[in-house]
């Protein structure tokens, strides 16, 4: 069994020397070294993560928090780093997902993609 976490963290390491990563890294200490660049992004994530515990929660945001949240992305969207930081995570984002899936494919052969099952069930 121990192969397999040696894998998973020859993986890692392949994820950190990616170009992808290192684009990503680079970003990020570009945006974390712009005092006004990092604001705005910590206070839209902090929004951002206010939303989203609310809905967990089972609350609807107000207009007023919608409408905060939608000039607060706007913002950071005109801000040329931290735009081209967030379409980068995106990005690591879909290359994490598609990694998920191929590891979990094993169980998924065994025990049927849980997708599928919500299908027939409706």
């Amino acid at each position: 069994m121990s192969n397999v976490y040696d894998k998973a963290r020859e993986l890692a390491q392949d994820l950190r020397d990616s170009d992808e990563f290192q684009n990503l890294k680079n970003l990020h200490e570009e945006v974390e070294q712009d005092e006004v660049a990092k604001r705005m992004l910590d206070n839209f994530r902090s929004l951002q993560l206010d939303l989203q515990q609310k809905q967990m929660q089972g609350e609807q945001p107000t207009e007023e928090e919608i409408t905060q949240a939608q000039k607060q992305f706007e913002m950071v969207q005109q801000h040329e780093v931290i735009s081209k930081l967030m379409e980068v995570e995106q990005q690591m984002s879909t290359t994490i997902q598609d990694l998920n899936k191929i590891i979990t494919e094993p169980l998924e052969d065994l025990y049927g993609n849980p997708e599928d099952q919500m299908g027939e069930q409706e």
